[in-house]
C-alpha cells in the first residue's frame, strides 16, 4: 500500500517567481500542522526455520516380531525426534522512531509526489513505488498417511482369541501374499493376467498388503516438514545473542526455555563507515542542506546463526540502524527540477536518483 500526497493546482497557482522549495524539518508531533510526515526504517530480520519432524510409532505385534517374522531391534516405544534442516533471513524495515522527519508543503513549494508504505517508510520522492510485503511463510509437507492393516485382515485373523494368535495369522498372510506375489511374476499363478498394467496394479495392491501388515511387527516411521517464523530486531552488533533454542523432542521453543539447545546470531561488521568529518566549510554546507531529504546510508553487517555444531546460514545484510544518516539538498526538488529519488524499503538507503 503506498500513499500519495501532492498539491493540488490552486496551489500551484499562487507559486510566485522567486524560487520555491520543498522544505523538511525534524518531525515534532502537535507542531507541524502542514507536510509529509515519513520514518526512516531501521533493518530487522525475519527467520524461517524448516524443520523436520520424525515420528516413530511400534507396531501393535512388535514382541513377535523376531518369533514369526525374525525382525531384530523394532522400535517398542513411541518417539518423536525434530532436526533442523534449514535456516533463512529476509531483512525488511521497520520504523524507527528516533529518525521520523516531515516535508513541509508550502504555497508556494513545488510540492513533489510522495510513495510512502503503511507504516509511513520513505519509497520516492517525484515517483510511484510500491511497497513490497514480506514474502509468504512456506507451506510444510505432512506426514503420509499410515496403511489401514486391519482392511486386509480376513475374518479369521479379526476373530483371533489372542495376540499372540494374531500375530501368528497375520505372519502367515505375509508369507501367502509374498509366495502370490512371486508367482504372479514368473507367471506361474492361475490368473495372471496378460495385460501388462493389470499385472501391475495387482503386484502394487499385494505389496500394500502385506507392508500394512508387517508394520504391525515392524511398526512405522512418518516424517513431516514444517516451517517456523521468528522476528529479530537488533539494536545493537553482537557475537553471540540466543535466537532460539531447539529441542530434538519439542522442536522450536522460546529462548529462555531451557528444554532445547541454543542457536545464536552474530551481527558482526564487514567494515566501517567513513567518519562524519567538521569543518568550517563542512558545517557550512551542511547548514544549507539541513531542510533537505533525510535517508540512510546503511552500514554493511554479516548475519551469522549457528549453534554448538553448525553453521545454518551466513549472509552480508545492509542495515539501517547501525550506519549514517545524510541528506539530499532541497535544490534537489524545487521547482525547477524535476527529480526522482528512489529509496530501499528495508534500510532507508538511497536505491538511485533520476532527472
Amino acid at each position: 500500500m503506498k500513499k500519495h500526497i501532492s498539491v493540488s493546482l490552486c496551489l500551484l497557482a499562487l507559486s510566485l517567481c522567486a524560487q520555491a522549495q520543498t522544505e523538511v524539518s525534524y518531525y515534532q508531533p502537535g507542531v507541524t500542522v502542514e507536510g509529509v510526515t515519513y520514518f526512516l526504517p531501521r533493518t530487522a530480520l525475519r527467520i524461517i526455520v524448516e524443520a523436520e519432524k520424525t515420528v516413530v510409532t511400534p507396531g501393535e505385534l512388535a514382541k513377535y516380531a523376531y518369533r514369526y517374522m525374525r525382525l531384530q531391534n523394532v522400535p517398542t516405544e513411541a518417539q518423536t525426534t525434530w532436526t533442523i534442516k534449514n535456516i533463512t533471513v529476509e531483512p525488511y524495515g521497520t520504523p524507527d522512531k528516533t529518525k521520523a522527519y516531515s516535508i513541509l508543503l508550502k504555497g508556494r513549494t513545488s510540492a513533489p509526489l510522495v510513495s510512502l508504505t503503511k507504516d509511513g517508510l520513505l519509497l520516492s520522492i517525484n515517483a510511484e513505488k510500491q511497497e513490497q510485503p514480506l514474502s509468504p511463510l512456506p507451506q510444510g509437507t505432512p506426514a503420509a498417511p499410515l496403511p489401514n492393516a486391519r482392511a486386509y485382515m480376513n475374518q479369521e485373523i479379526l476373530s483371533a482369541g489372542s495376540t499372540a494368535k494374531m500375530a501368528e495369522l497375520c505372519a502367515q498372510k505375509i508369507y501367502d501374499t509374498r509366495e502370490s506375489r512371486a508367482d504372479l511374476i514368473q507367471g506361474e499363478a492361475s490368473n495372471t493376467p496378460t495385460d501388462g498394467k493389470q499385472l501391475q496394479i495387482m503386484l502394487d495392491e499385494m505389496d500394500a498388503q502385506a507392508n500394512a501388515l508387517q508394520q504391525l511387527f515392524s511398526g512405522s516411521t512418518q516424517t513431516s516438514t514444517e516451517f517456523f517464523s521468528l522476528t529479530y530486531d537488533p539494536t545493537k552488533e553482537t557475537k553471540k545473542d540466543v535466537l532460539f533454542r531447539f529441542s530434538s523432542v519439542a522442536g522450536l521453543v522460546d529462548s529462555d526455555d531451557l528444554s532445547g539447545a541454543p542457536v545464536y546470531i552474530s551481527i558482526q561488521s564487514t567494515g566501517s563507515l567513513p567518519a562524519s568529518t567538521s569543518s568550517a566549510d563542512s558545517d557550512k554546507k551542511k547548514a544549507k542542506l539541513d531542510k533537505g531529504v533525510r535517508y540512510n546510508v546503511p552500514a554493511r553487517e554479516q548475519v551469522t546463526i549457528y549453534d554448538a555444531d553448525y553453521d545454518y546460514c551466513s549472509l552480508e545484510v545492509s542495515m539501517g540502524q547501525f550506519g549514517n544518516v545524510e541528506i539530499l539538498g532541497e535544490a534537489l526538488f524545487d521547482k525547477k527540477t524535476t527529480t526522482q529519488a528512489y529509496f530501499y524499503q528495508e534500510n532507508g538507503g538511497l536505491q538511485k536518483l533520476e532527472q
